[in-house]
Order: C-alpha cells, then structure tokens, then sequence
C-alpha cells in the first residue's frame, strides 16, 4: 500500500508539472494549435482544443478569485504603479498595461493586494481600479505612493479624499536623471544618495 501510494503520489505530481507547463504556454501567447503540435511531438498524442481551454478556464477562475478577494487587513502605505508588458491580444502582440497596488500591512509585511490589465494607463483606468479596491475592503491607508501619470492625483482625490499621497522617490530619480548631461549624471545621482532622506521626510505631491 505505501509503495502504490508513492507511485500514484509521483504521477499527480507530473501531470500537474505538464498542466502548469501548457497553461505557461498559453499566457505567453502559444497558438492552441502550436500547443498541440508540441504534445504531439513530445507525446505522439495530440492534445485537443477542448483540454487546452479547460485547463486555462481553471487558471482565470484562480486569478479571478485573487483578483477578487476581499482585503480584511488594514494598510497603512499603498504603493501603486503602471507596467507594460507585451500580450497577445487578438492574434496580434501589443503593450497592454497592469496596473498593480502593492502595500506595506498592520504587520509590516509586503503584499500585492491587486493587478488589473486594461490597454493603457490613464485616468479611466485608475479609476476603475481603485474604485475596486475600496469595494473589496481596502482600509487602514495613512499614505499612497505613485507616479505622476495621467489623471492618477486627481482620482486620489476623489476616491480617498483623507489620505496623504506623495510622488515615488524612485520614479523622481529616474525624470532627474533623464535631464540631466550625460558628463554630470554621477555627480547629480551621488548628490541625490544624500538627499533621499530629505525627500522622504518632506516631499508630498
């Protein structure tokens, strides 16, 4: 009995390495014909498209109850940012932006509290996108940190009108820098290492 039960331990383990590999290939943009070719190769047993769909709807439903969670502790420092990734998106690969809320909870450990794609980062999206997380319990927020992107201090506003925003150091450096001869970028970037506390203290958008 304890052998058998080894055995069938070792083969679920490989069946659900083979399932986290399909669906990998499928969120980086494989066609689900390109997929089945591939396990026809590997395993001379074509894989239908009915599989491939069934295995990704069980990856959406997870991802969907992520996205979905309530947030039942308190975060005092929210960090907020846009990202661009490349995506297959109708057959054609193009730039589609995540917006991600990252924060800092009640016991000082780091975690990412919501993700949303959407095709560009402005106003409308953010929006959207905070209006969720306040839905979904976001409490606790003594200070957001973010960029200076299109429409994001004006959503602040409206969304959590109370709490205390300021500009990512982070993000500064990088639109310093970008101005900056490429003869002084050392000098200017050593200058702001001694200054970043100053900043941190005082600055606020």
């Amino acid at each position: 009995m304890t052998f058998e039960t080894v055995i069938i331990e070792r083969y679920r383990r490989r069946e659900s390495s083979v399932e986290e590999a399909l669906v990998e290939m499928h969120l980086v943009g494989v066609s689900t014909r390109r997929i089945k070719d591939i396990t026809s190769l590997l395993w001379e047993a074509k894989l239908s498209a009915g599989t491939v769909s069934r295995l990704n709807g069980k990856v959406y439903e997870q991802i969907e109850a992520w996205q979905n969670r309530p947030l039942e502790r308190s975060y005092p420092y929210v960090f907020l940012d846009g990202v661009y990734l490349k995506r297959n998106w109708g057959g054609q690969y193009r730039n589609v932006a995540v917006l991600v809320a990252m924060a800092v909870n009640e016991r000082g450990e780091p975690e990412v509290i919501g993700a949303s794609e959407d095709m560009k980062e402005d106003m409308v999206s953010w929006l959207s996108f905070l209006r969720h997380l306040k839905e979904r319990g976001l409490k606790g927020m003594q200070l957001f940190i973010g960029d200076q992107c299109l429409g994001l201090i004006e959503v602040f506003i409206e969304i959590f009108p109370m709490v205390r925003i300021q500009r990512c150091i982070v993000h500064f450096y990088r639109n310093v820098i970008s101005v900056v001869p490429r003869g002084k970028m050392k000098d200017v970037a050593a200058m702001l290492r001694k200054t970043k506390w100053l900043l941190w203290s005082s600055w606020k958008m």
